[in-house]
């Protein structure tokens, strides 16, 4: 756990008597507020209700939902956690690119554009680059040609990990990796990237027509004679009409066998 200053010390006492919670409880929600920069906090603790999520200035999440005195507590005591942050010296400075510092993003990606923090994850974009650090291990990907929106994560790590940009919605183990873990596998994400980029159809394809081969042409009974019965005629024609419906033979041909069956009557 980052050392508090004496400045952060005494923010955590007063807070604790105050909101009548414990010093861990109140610490709890300090690291859920500092890491998500003073503007949301993603948390789970007992003495809050359990899990839960604050936006300054906007929504306020608790366990008992309907708890409106709860809901306010968390509100008033994240404001008043991310006023401090904001005002003085919390925690005791860290090397930039430690594990526990704000800037815990590698020193020559400079400063993003945008930042933030969800569950055990935090991110920073940069231009062409991201950083992503998923309980304490930071990696970064080279963002293409992408135009990053926002991300998102859902329950799951950091597979659920995601971005918006101009091609949707795409997750983010599939950008080439610059540094960090799996940075030797970088050509296979890259891969992996186009793959994922190439615009799906959503549709069924149709299916192949299928080969047809043409049936022989019926040949007409060698043992059959000028003396035919009808009904043997009949039945040919019969057959024969079948297998023009089929589509087996023509109706050149069905016409020209059935005359000349007709003709052995």
């Amino acid at each position: 756990m980052q050392n508090l200053t004496q400045d952060g010390q005494n923010l955590v006492n007063s807070l604790s008597r105050r909101y009548n919670l414990s010093f861990d409880a109140v610490m709890h929600m300090l690291i859920a507020v500092n890491n998500g920069s003073g503007s949301m906090a993603q948390f789970n603790c007992p003495e809050l209700g359990g899990g839960g999520q604050w936006m300054r200035g906007g929504m306020t999440m608790v366990g008992d939902m309907f708890n409106y005195g709860l809901k306010s507590t968390v509100d008033n005591l994240c404001n008043e956690l991310a006023n401090g942050l904001a005002n003085m010296q919390v925690f005791m400075p860290l090397p930039k690119g430690s594990k526990s510092s704000n800037q815990w993003w590698p020193g020559d990606l400079g400063q993003p554009f945008s930042s933030g923090a969800q569950n055990s994850t935090r991110y920073a974009i940069f231009p062409n680059r991201l950083a992503v650090e998923v309980n304490g291990n930071v990696t970064v990907y080279d963002t293409l040609d992408n135009n990053i929106g926002g991300i998102s994560q859902q329950q799951g790590g950091n597979s659920s990990l995601t971005f918006s940009s101009q091609y949707g919605t795409i997750p983010v183990n599939t950008l080439p990796i610059v540094s960090g873990a799996g940075s030797n596998n970088s050509n296979t994400s890259n891969q992996s990237s186009q793959q994922n980029l190439t615009p799906q159809n959503n549709f069924v394809a149709a299916p192949a027509p299928m080969a047809f081969t043409q049936a022989p042409a019926m040949q007409t009974p060698q043992n059959l004679t000028n003396t035919a019965s009808v009904d043997e005629v009949i039945q040919l024609i019969e057959k024969l009409a079948k297998l023009r419906d089929m589509g087996a033979i023509s109706d050149n041909e069905y016409n020209s066998k059935k005359t000349d069956l007709l003709n052995r009557i």
